[in-house]
């Protein structure tokens, strides 16, 4: 028979551990504030774990209110690290529920009731483990594989937390008087060790998976603008086939050399932020926006007609022609010049609307800038916003 005060050691050592290698690895990334809080909730967890210890051996009432509370507390913790890594803000929604049976738990075993305060809390730390399996199950959207084993994990330790409380609720003990043992508490110290470990490890490989994440963000995006930058455009479209039904516009930002030049690189980079939060004001699905490098832009459109795309991109030059960048000189207005490059129905590689759109856009400048010109004409349709005009 398995010694239960050797499993509650073996427990608060295998917690410990992975306390301490959580709070390393913290040290070492700040930003990843999930692994603190892991680290924090498995450091509860192990005061619970030697709390509940010496109840085994002293049945103190109040002892028994603080091995329940810190149960508690510590999946409460771990959920909540879950929500933070998950992007969920509203942590009330699992606070609020936790410390109303908290409370419960309190006023039953501050009458005499330990029985019902223990089944309160597995009931509890069950729903907590469960919302940690849920939310990974149905949110998660990076590798399947490390989630289904968090949900995995989560759920079995759930059900054994709730086998503990079942027993107890089976055979009826409303008061116990004693730390519960039975065979549910045994499986349960054999599964939550064994889950824990795991869960711990787990956290290492989303650590690493979240690193990753967002050292692809920052190689695909542009730093000054926020913007998707050339590299991602390639990522997402180098081997799509564009359709009758895609588009892509570029622009490129009239006179820049001579903004820069005559008001300073910082008016330069504010006339750029100005642009791309105006060319972000008409993302949608099916719509990306670019910065391909200086003051050239791209907006790739899916499912528009020819005659939308070209609506679509005039639209932004007139909004971008009503910007006003205040300077030392004076209030600053600029305008932008756009090609267009459509797919065929046979299918057109990047290259090649971008080829065909960059050519419209340098008949765009031939004809006089401050427009949006498709290869197929020749000469577009002057937008109505100004040229670049200081005042």
């Amino acid at each position: 028979m398995l010694d239960f005060s050797s499993l509650l050691l073996a427990a608060a050592l295998s917690g410990t551990c992975l306390s301490i290698t959580m709070f390393a690895i913290w040290l070492t990334t700040p930003r990843t504030r999930f692994v603190l809080t892991v680290a924090c909730g498995i450091l509860v967890l192990v005061a619970h774990v030697v709390a509940f210890w010496r109840y085994t051996k002293d049945a103190d009432p109040w002892l028994c209110q603080v091995v329940l509370a810190l149960l508690t507390l510590g999946f409460l913790v771990i959920c909540l690290s879950a929500m933070q890594y998950l992007g969920f803000r509203d942590y009330r929604r699992g606070i609020v529920p936790t410390f109303a049976a908290m409370a419960a738990c309190t006023a039953f075993t501050y009458f005499g009731f330990d029985g019902i305060g223990f089944q309160i809390t597995y009931a509890t730390v069950t729903a907590l483990l469960a919302a940690i399996g849920t939310m990974f199950w149905m949110k998660g959207d990076h590798d399947r594989r490390i989630l289904l084993v968090v949900s995995f994990l989560s759920g079995a330790c759930g059900i054994s937390f709730a086998l503990c409380g079942l027993v107890l609720l089976v055979e009826g003990q409303w008061v116990l008087g004693a730390a519960p043992d039975n065979w549910a508490e045994r499986l349960n110290s054999v599964i939550a060790v064994a889950c824990m470990t795991g869960l711990g490890a787990l956290t290492l490989s989303l650590h690493h998976l979240q690193a990753q994440i967002e050292l692809k963000a920052e190689t695909m995006t542009d730093p000054l603008t926020g913007l998707m930058n050339r590299r991602a455009l390639n990522e997402l479209y180098g081997d799509r086939s564009f359709g009758p039904f895609m588009a892509i516009a570029m622009f490129d930002l009239d006179h820049f050399k001579t903004t820069n030049d005559v008001f300073g690189h910082p008016v330069g980079d504010q006339v750029l932020c100005r642009f791309a939060a105006v060319i972000n004001k008409y993302g949608r699905a099916g719509v990306d926006a670019f910065r391909l490098g200086g003051e050239e832009f791209a907006l790739v459109m899916s499912r528009v007609t020819p005659e939308k795309a070209h609506d679509m991109a005039s639209r932004i030059g007139v909004a971008f022609g009503t910007e006003i960048v205040p300077t030392h000189r004076g209030p600053l207005r600029s305008s932008v010049s756009g090609g267009m490059g459509f797919g065929s129905a046979a299918g057109a590689p990047l290259d090649e609307v971008l080829a065909q759109a960059d050519a419209a856009l340098y008949a765009a400048k031939r004809a006089g800038r401050n427009r949006v010109v498709t290869q197929q004409d020749g000469a577009g349709q002057p937008d109505a916003g100004p040229a670049l005009k200081t005042a």
